[in-house]
């Protein structure tokens, strides 16, 4: 089967799905008066993000690399907008914001469309956690130094070089191929997500990290976990994996966009807030939605390069 083909295959079958979920959700609606209730009002809004999403992703699949750069450089920009709006700053750390908002973001997308992989790999991680603190020290504010210059080094750090690894999977392989990894990853983190709330919300019994994230349960993560790694096993035919190695691939994905997730909210917790933001209905801010990304894309990315080379 060719990759164009493959690629249909795969949007039809999500377009189905979603297809099936809106029904239920509209049956839901009528069902339970009063629009069915928060949690059926909150499931329609989760499903029309969805929409959007998926509509997004194929518009840009269709149009090139090019355009998918961009929307996930935009998708780093919210993230990284959200980060400091949550952590506390001063005038002094204006320049290096300015820096990371205005230069890291589009440098790095643009290693990406070089594919130029060895400075891709180190610019930000070395470079650019070098520079901001020196451009902090012209604000001439030494008030707890230490603590926002790591506030800003982590907030690039994950919403910018974590984020960045997604998009960049393309760059392992050419034209639609790249793009069907691409599709994986996030196929595979967005079921995981989904099912891991499911299998919580049916089975859940024992808390998985009560404090940091009191509606995560040990079964949601195991049921949930393995749901997406069987769906992620069952997807083998749309990467470069066999069907073992995708279910370890696939079990890599839940893995980390499990500590991803977990990781995030104790840093939302530590500021005393429930989302990252109000953008996506749904679905809180752009971080809620990527935070399982963060850790899950930059550990793929490197598992395939390492694994199966181009």
């Amino acid at each position: 089967m060719s990759a164009q083909a493959r690629m249909l295959w795969v949007f039809g079958g999500i377009v189905a799905l979603l297809v099936v979920a809106s029904v239920v959700g509209w049956l839901l609606h009528r069902r339970g008066g009063d629009g069915g209730g928060p949690t059926v009002r909150n499931l329609n809004a989760r499903i029309r993000a969805w929409w959007g999403m998926v509509a997004v992703l194929a518009a840009c699949f269709a149009i090139g690399p090019v355009a998918t750069l961009v929307v996930f450089g935009v998708i780093s920009f919210f993230a990284l907008r959200e980060f400091i709006t949550l952590t506390p700053t001063r005038a002094g750390d204006h320049l290096p914001l300015v820096v990371a908002f205005y230069l890291l973001i589009p440098l790095q997308y643009w290693l990406i469309h070089a594919q130029w992989y060895g400075l891709f790999a180190i610019f930000i991680p070395v470079y650019a956690f070098l520079a901001l603190p020196v451009l902090a020290v012209f604000g001439g504010d030494t008030t707890d130094f230490l603590e926002r210059s790591t506030k800003v080094q982590w907030g690039v750090m994950v919403a910018i070089y974590c984020i960045s690894h997604a998009p960049a999977l393309m760059i392992l392989r050419p034209g639609v191929e790249g793009q069907l990894l691409l599709l994986y990853l996030m196929l595979v983190v967005q079921i995981s997500d989904v099912m891991q709330y499911v299998f919580g919300k049916l089975l859940g019994r024992r808390k998985l990290a009560p404090v940091v994230s009191p509606s995560k349960t040990v079964e949601g993560l195991v049921g949930g976990g393995s749901a997406a790694v069987g769906i992620g096993t069952a997807l083998w035919w749309m990467t470069p994996f066999a069907p073992l190695q995708a279910a370890a691939m696939s079990t890599v994905i839940v893995i980390a966009g499990a500590c991803g997730g977990l990781a995030l909210s104790a840093v939302k917790r530590s500021l005393g807030a429930k989302d990252w933001g109000h953008m996506i209905e749904g679905h809180g801010g752009m971080m809620d939605r990527m935070d399982s990304v963060v850790f899950a894309a930059p550990v793929f990315f490197h598992f395939t390069r390492y694994w199966f080379p181009g």
